[in-house]
């Protein structure tokens, strides 16, 4: 019987969970952690908050609002780890863990740090005005987030997906650094559903200020939804699905059918005002029952710190004996502790792999022998998995019985194939 599927997510405690919260992150998530084969780590990342509001009362209030809202849209803590991120001390050692070898270079290519930089340029600041260390190293704990679990599949935003391929990167560099730790994530994304525009048609994000609050009161959620803009267009004249924020919405809401059926009224010329109330009706049918469940918790918040607690606990028992094994890995030993011998290290060396990305956005590996002389060296592929499916292949076969992978690797110069196939044999007798 194979292992389950680990599945980690979280959201920033800096706001209020809207919409977009919701059918981005939330329902999804929550779906996927009812599956038998799938071991859900839920997290509310409260270190994050404090890179985007210095308001402890926001931070706070926004961390008891999230986890109402997770546990009222059907979260069940007894079936999934279920955390706050500040409750998890080997998070933030981890960080500087991964700190300490991840190049400045990867750190500069983060899209939040350039749109920063960005900004200045065009206000004629200086270039870093404005970006504090902890916007700047945000992948990094983001990374230790992911990878202190070893999570395997990450739900995401397509804006997020940077932060994904980074943390990727920094396992890579820590496994070849110190040996074979961490899982590679991916990233998961929900193609209909990732991003859901707000009001104003951007993007729902409280940058924007055009956010749908998720459990707002009944008559509030129908005011704001008709205040989501559209075009000029008339009752009876025709409507383009294409770029409307409000048929985007409902697509995200709705099944198949009933966005086939809105797309045709749209065709007919349904007047806004009633596209609107359409829209409000549908939301509300899948919302109204999770509200009262919220509204409970929100007045109950030591319940919900009782069950954060408990999650707490879980994590724990997973974190703190891998965050051990890291501190060891890395020299953070006790002093009475035996050092090994050369000859020791030696005999227990294995040949390894080294997954990396190059300047020209390429991915690529190299295998090594157990004293690190290069055996094969592989030409670039496109994405990171298939460069992890080919190494996963070679482990798996050997390198003369891969010829599909000939075209895309070779053996190196002063080594030979069988040679490569005699450590490939190591591994897999090791494993």
């Amino acid at each position: 019987m194979s292992s389950p599927l680990r599945v980690l997510t979280g959201i920033t405690t800096s706001g209020t969970p809207h919409l977009g919260n919701y059918v981005g992150a939330v329902r999804p998530t929550v779906r996927a952690s009812r599956l038998g084969h799938v071991e859900s780590f839920m997290f509310l990342a409260d270190y994050h908050a404090l890179i985007k509001t210095g308001d402890p009362a926001r931070v706070q209030r926004s961390t008891l609002e999230i986890a109402a809202t997770w546990i009222a849209c059907g979260l069940d803590p007894a079936k999934v780890t279920f955390y706050r991120q500040s409750d998890i001390p080997e998070i933030t050692e981890l960080t500087w863990l991964l700190t300490c070898l991840t190049g400045k270079g990867l750190l500069n290519r983060a899209h939040a740090y350039k749109a920063m930089l960005d900004r200045n340029a065009a206000a004629g600041a200086e270039p870093d005005e404005g970006v504090t260390a902890g916007l700047f190293m945000y992948p990094v704990l983001m990374a230790a987030d992911i990878l202190l679990f070893n999570a395997q599949q990450v739900p995401v935003g397509r804006d997020q997906i940077q932060h994904i391929e980074m943390a990727r990167d920094i396992a890579a560099s820590f496994n070849h650094q110190y040996g074979e730790h961490f899982v590679l994530p991916e990233a998961a994304i929900e193609e209909s559903v990732a991003t859901l525009p707000g009001l104003d048609g951007r993007k729902m994000s409280k940058s924007y200020d055009n956010t749908i609050p998720l459990f707002v009161p009944r008559e509030q959620l129908r005011k704001l939804i008709l205040g989501i803009v559209t075009d000029s267009k008339a009752p009876g004249e025709p409507k383009d699905t294409e770029g409307s924020a409000l048929f985007q919405i409902y697509q995200a809401f709705a099944s198949a059918e009933e966005s086939a059926a809105f797309a045709q009224a749209y065709a007919d010329g349904i007047a806004w005002g009633d596209a609107k109330q359409r829209l409000f009706e549908r939301i509300d049918a899948e919302i109204a029952p999770m509200r009262a469940t919220y509204e409970e918790l929100m007045a109950h918040p030591e319940r919900v710190e009782e069950l954060l607690q408990a999650g707490a606990i879980k994590a724990r028992a997973v974190a703190t004996p891998f965050a051990a094994r890291l501190r060891h890995a890395v020299g953070l030993r006790p002093l009475q502790a035996a050092v090994e011998t050369k000859a020791k290290a030696d005999k227990a060396a294995l040949p390894s792999f080294k997954q990396y990305r190059e300047k020209d956005g390429q991915f690529y590996f190299k295998l090594a022998d157990a004293k690190g002389r290069l055996l094969l060296q592989s030409l670039g592929y496109a994405s990171p998995k298939e460069c992890g499916a080919a190494i996963a292949q070679l482990k798996a076969q050997g390198w003369s019985a891969s010829a599909a992978l000939h075209a895309m690797a070779a053996v190196a110069e002063d080594a030979s194939a069988a040679e490569a196939d005699a450590a490939l044999q190591v591994l897999r007798d090791a494993a």
